[in-house]
């Protein structure tokens, strides 16, 4: 890979925040030859000292990064950000790769696992978004499976991180954690709680993050020809989500083949062994780039139909990893 890599100027928008923050790990983890990295947020953070290689950098704000016309440019700063700047990096010849929900529905954008559809890039591609971080975890898995036994119907709950709300609501918990009255991010406690409410409601009675779930895995897998629905639930844990998904497929499978096609999938772990108490959890997904499924049985209520556990680290895999994977990707083929 390092070798068909060039040496390139990236910003980061949205450095300061709790996934820009991972984002800048993940760079340099992965050694992307950054020859030069420009760390960008609002306009209160100008100045602002971020170390990155064990170097300082100073943040600068979006007019300025546009004007410095990185080769790309990695958003972390929500919709609204998005929707209002990407554009204007795209005009100065600037590829994006966006993390926000604000293009992954559009016709004309390409949403990315690089592992599943990465081949749909080109360089015409400027604008590409990243999916919702739980769709991420649910594709990688189901990816291999629907190739071979054709999905009909997906059924998903969540178990999803305080963290995927943001900073706002890590803190939340660890206030309750402490016996501290602040500024709660949600409209309940969520400490020894569980609440049946990701983002907001919409007119469906489902929400925004449940409607992610039920609309993106088709435009990655390229197919609507199965159907989904979900219902997306914030549990007290600081990081990593989890999700309980029962799969109906058109063919019949085999247990132990299942357990083949996902370990040979890359970026994918089956932790799947009862026996010794072996399964997914998110306090072990932690820090980790890879998909863990595990709880694999049948169910033995429907026909051609398997329960699956999955859990990932949102803030990498379901975030900067697949984020900085497409960019990888980019370079890779020479799409830049």
């Amino acid at each position: 890979m390092q070798s068909k890599m060039r040496n390139m100027k990236v910003a980061v928008v949205g450095a300061t925040g709790m996934v820009g923050n991972v984002m800048l790990r993940v760079l340099a983890e992965r050694n992307l030859p950054i020859t030069e990295l420009i760390p960008v947020a609002s306009a209160k953070s100008e100045g602002k000292e971020i170390v990155y290689k064990g170097k300082i950098f100073y943040v600068t704000t979006l007019e300025k990064a546009v004007a410095m016309k990185p080769d790309l440019a990695l958003f972390s700063a929500g919709g609204g950000t998005s929707l209002a700047w990407a554009p204007k990096f795209e005009e100065v010849g600037t590829t994006v790769i966006d993390n926000s929900s604000a293009w992954r529905m559009e016709p004309d954008k390409k949403l990315i696992v690089p592992e599943i559809n990465g081949d749909v890039l080109t360089k015409e591609d400027k604008i590409i978004a990243n999916p919702n971080c739980s769709t991420i975890q649910l594709v990688m898995a189901l990816a291999p499976l629907h190739k071979r036994y054709k999905m009909k119907r997906v059924v998903v709950s969540t178990y999803q991180s305080v963290s995927g709300t943001g900073v706002k609501a890590v803190q939340q918990l660890a206030n309750e954690e402490a016996g501290v009255e602040g500024e709660m991010a949600y409209p309940h406690k969520i400490g020894r709680n569980a609440l049946p409410h990701c983002d907001i409601f919409l007119e469906n009675g489902y929400t925004k993050e449940e409607m992610k779930l039920v609309k993106e895995p088709k435009k990655i897998l390229r197919d609507d020809s199965f159907s989904l629905t979900a219902t997306a639930v914030r549990i007290p844990t600081d990081g990593g989500h989890s999700e309980a998904v029962n799969v109906q497929f058109e063919n019949d499978f085999d247990l132990a083949e299942v357990r083949q096609l996902l370990s040979d999938t890359p970026g994918v772990v089956v932790q799947d062994d009862v026996t010794n108490n072996l399964y997914p959890m998110p306090l072990y997904a932690n820090d980790k780039d890879e998909v863990f499924v595990g709880r694999i049985r049948r169910d033995e209520s429907q026909e051609n139909t398997l329960n699956l556990w999955i859990v990932s680290d949102n803030l990498r895999k379901g975030a900067a990893t697949n984020t900085i994977q497409i960019a990888e990707y980019l370079i890779q083929h020479n799409l830049l």
